[in-house]
């Protein structure tokens, strides 16, 4: 009796003392991932209004402001079909009263804590200790803005879209999963798998499209951890098959694609494998390369033990994200061709099931650098922060060279571009049409700053951004067309050639292509020759009334 009195003692004193451990634990990573989240941001940037944080940001306004976008509109509401994005943010703006500029700075902010605090649990589950759990989440701090091979896709961008929720719930629903099946304790099981079903179904109300992959993620590595090896082989393979099963059944009942719809789906050559270069390639081996070599590694100090609980937990972590990027990679290649009969799989992306493979390597990559390398050594640490971010900061400040790095809402625009934006909100009225060049967020020193979201104008149809929406939603290409065609060298080459008969050749050429679509107003780029009144012109570009 006394014996097993003192074993029991001995069990409860434990059990408090790994209760405080995780405390303590909890505590020192909730301190590190405040501190990388500033971090983060001031590495990668701020830039509210830019690529498809404009598109999402236009949504939110015309919520808040239905007198905005009257032409157009489609553009406008086609981020916010299948996603609650734009309306909580909505609400958020509505209900804080604090101004929608500092409310899609503070929602950044808390996407980036909340991509980086789920690392570290996500973390905390694969490694035991505390130096690998903070690579891990330093080094996915530092390479946030990494670029996903074949997807156009940053890990998390530099601005807030639907993707900013979905990204730090993947990673929560994976960190979910990998507790729902651990061995052992059931309060750790009950809570992994409320967080595992609550991330899966909030990221389906914000992007649908990146919940049904992590939905898929994680389902494979439910089956990864499985102590069956039935379960694990056939499992895995069942799950993969579904996929190709589901993709060959929505290509075979797609509806028939318009000629228009054909033209501006090819313009996404990003969606197409065989039109790819050879580094994109690269992108996509490298990351299963370095995750096979995980899978298979046994981590034993003891060959006669089996593998410890954190290991078992990052093999089956690596080998599930291998088994979801081939399973993407073979759906993109079999059925997302360029010359298929319909490109309905094509447009739903299956290779941005890969961010959950970049997840996962960095994470891994992270750890093996805090545990190997740096260790418990202040220097190291430091000098890997600084090289590493400091090697992101010049890829991240590339694109917006031409703007502040930092686009706070206290700071004035250094972008001339944004500059007339703002003039344009200022001092034309809400129901004016504008046209711009048909490639403009492409010129030198635009900056991919999104017109509509900054000038909060109506605008024709762009080739680039709109023609994305446009390639997801069918039903926008005829519109799309049109726009693009009748913007196309508005300020460029044909703008120029008419130059050579003077300003009133180039202004005919221009009313002869907008007049008959309701245009009121052109942004030119400051040197097109033109007759027409500007009352705002700038070093880069003029805005002008159309006669």
């Amino acid at each position: 009796m006394a014996t097993y009195v003192t074993s029991l003692e001995s069990r409860v004193r434990a059990k408090r003392l790994d209760s405080t451990s995780r405390r303590g634990d909890l505590g020192f990573g909730l301190g590190l991932v405040s501190g990388l989240t500033l971090f983060a941001v001031a590495i990668h940037g701020y830039h509210p209004y830019a690529e498809d944080g404009g598109l999402y940001l236009a949504g939110v306004k015309r919520l808040l402001d239905p007198a905005l976008y009257p032409y157009g509109t489609d553009f406008v509401l086609e981020p916010m079909r299948h996603s609650l994005f734009a309306p909580v943010v909505a609400a958020i703006a509505r209900l804080s009263h604090a101004g929608l500029p500092v409310v899609l700075l503070a929602l950044h902010l808390a996407t980036v804590w909340a991509t980086l605090f789920a690392g570290w649990l996500m973390a905390s589950r694969c490694w035991m200790l505390r130096t690998a759990r903070a690579g891990a989440v330093v080094l996915l701090a530092c390479w946030l803005a990494l670029p996903i091979a074949g997807t156009a896709l940053l890990l998390m961008d530099p601005y807030l879209t639907a993707r900013s929720f979905s990204t730090p719930l993947t990673v929560l629903a994976l960190a979910g999963a990998l507790g729902m099946t651990e061995q052992g304790d059931t309060s750790v099981r009950q809570r992994g798998s409320r967080i595992w079903i609550g991330s899966i179904l909030l990221a389906g109300v914000m992007h649908p499209l990146m919940a049904a992959y992590a939905l898929g993620a994680t389902l494979i590595l439910i089956c990864m951890r499985s102590s069956s090896a039935v379960v694990r082989g056939k499992g895995t393979a069942g799950f993969a098959a579904s996929a190709l099963v589901l993709a060959a059944l929505l290509q075979a009942f797609a509806q028939p694609e318009s000629a228009q719809y054909l033209r501006v789906a090819l313009t996404r050559t990003y969606w197409f494998p065989a039109e790819w270069n050879w580094y994109e390639w690269v992108g996509l081996a490298a990351p299963l390369a370095i995750l096979a070599l995980v899978a298979r590694a046994n981590g034993l100090k003891d060959p006669s033990r089996g593998p410890d609980r954190e290991m078992q937990a990052r093999q089956a972590l690596a080998s599930a994200a291998i088994a979801v990027g081939l399973s993407a990679l073979t759906v993109a290649m079999l059925f997302a061709r360029s010359g298929a009969a319909t490109h309905l799989v094509a447009r739903m992306q299956p290779l941005r099931a890969f961010q959950i493979v970049y997840l996962v390597m960095v994470l891994i990559l992270g750890a093996a650098l805090g545990e190997c390398v740096l260790r418990n050594v202040p220097w190291r640490w430091a000098t890997a922060a600084v090289l590493l971010g400091g090697v992101m900061f010049g890829t991240s400040r590339a694109p917006f060279a031409h703007s502040r790095h930092l686009e706070f809402p206290w700071t004035a625009p250094r972008n001339s571009w944004m500059q007339a934006f703002l003039w344009i909100r200022d001092n034309t009225p809400k129901n004016a049409l504008f046209a711009l060049d048909a490639d403009y967020v492409n010129i030198a020193g635009e900056d991919a700053q999104c017109f509509r979201a900054i000038a909060e104008r109506s605008v024709l149809p762009d080739y680039s951004k709109d023609g994305g929406e446009a390639s997801i939603a069918p039903e926008l290409a005829s519109e799309w067309a049109d726009g693009q065609a009748a913007q196309k060298g508005l300020t460029g080459p044909a703008g120029l050639h008419s130059a050579i008969a003077g300003p009133q050749a180039a202004d005919d050429r221009r009313l002869a292509a907008l007049g008959s679509l309701g245009v009121s107003w052109v942004v030119l780029q400051s040197g097109s020759p033109t007759n027409f009144e500007c009352p705002y012109a700038n070093s880069a570009v003029k805005v002008c009334r159309l006669r």
